[in-house]
């Protein structure tokens, strides 16, 4: 029962509800910045590159087999790097929507500007050694 308890306190502390919240809304954030980047970025960026749909491209190191009843035997082979210019465009896209975030989240915040401390008063021992100076100097 003891590790129960404990698994409930470490789930319950705010910290922890707080990452998953942030988890949950980061995950939702991702899906939206992948269909802005995959339905309003890259299809026009497609047209001015000649008509390209960056996720079509790929490398085929081995053709699919298809034997004489029309199945596929075996299927094609290849490096999809096409996938992979769509997933870079999508993670620099959300990069920066997420440094423009902090940084607007930043800029909210008060910039406190501390006052310079005054100095601490002399302790009874200073002031007594500065007057027996002062005696000794006239």
């Amino acid at each position: 029962m003891g590790m129960l308890k404990e698994f409930k306190d470490f789930a319950m502390r705010g910290n922890v509800i707080d990452m998953a919240v942030g988890i949950v809304i980061g995950g939702a954030f991702g899906k939206i910045v992948s269909s802005f980047v995959a339905d309003v970025i890259m299809p026009p960026l497609g047209i001015l590159i000649g008509g390209v749909d960056f996720t079509d491209l790929k490398i085929t190191l081995k053709d699919a087999v298809i034997d004489a009843s029309g199945a596929v035997a075996s299927e094609m082979v290849s490096i999809n790097y096409g996938n992979f210019i769509q997933t870079t465009v999508d993670f620099i896209i959300i990069a920066f929507a997420i440094f423009m975030v902090v940084k607007g989240m930043n800029s909210l915040k008060k910039k406190e500007v501390a006052a310079p401390a005054a100095p601490p008063a002399p302790t009874k021992e200073e002031v007594l050694l500065t007057e027996i100076r002062d005696l000794l100097k006239k």
